[in-house]
């Protein structure tokens, strides 16, 4: 077992099962505090609600996957991770730049998703660099 991806995965896990609970339960509340949004429209709750779902989803796959050693699966998974933060903070930082639109949540949460995108494409390439080793 890599403890150090051991713990992203136990980051990635606790981080978005919560934050997708929050948005499965009380989407208003998570827009309020990402984007500054009140009284959103009763379709972006709905989408809201979706996304929590996928969230929960992310972080119970990452929850479930902690302890693995690595296999074309958990190294799927990890790739997935990385897409998921990288698009995040790109598409937060849109919003918070060309959309005007900001929450008190906003800036830390671009910069909290930036630095996973970074440490997951660390693991990445060490784990990259392993799989090489280990085939030869």
């Amino acid at each position: 077992m890599n403890a150090k991806r051991n713990s992203f995965l136990i980051v990635v896990a606790a981080v978005e099962a919560a934050t997708g609970l929050g948005l499965l339960l009380l989407p208003s509340v998570a827009f309020a505090l990402l984007l500054g949004l009140e009284g959103a429209a009763v379709e972006a709750i709905f989408v809201g609600r979706i996304a929590g779902a996928a969230l929960v989803a992310i972080g119970v796959a990452s929850w479930i996957a902690r302890k693995d050693e690595l296999n074309p699966s958990l190294f799927g998974l990890l790739v997935g991770i990385l897409i998921y933060n990288a698009a995040v903070s790109i598409l937060l930082l849109y919003a918070a730049a060309a959309l005007k639109i900001a929450g008190v949540m906003l800036w830390p949460t671009i910069v909290f998703h930036a630095l996973l995108a970074v440490w997951g494409g660390l693991l990445l390439r060490r784990n990259s660099s392993e799989t090489q080793l280990g085939s030869r």
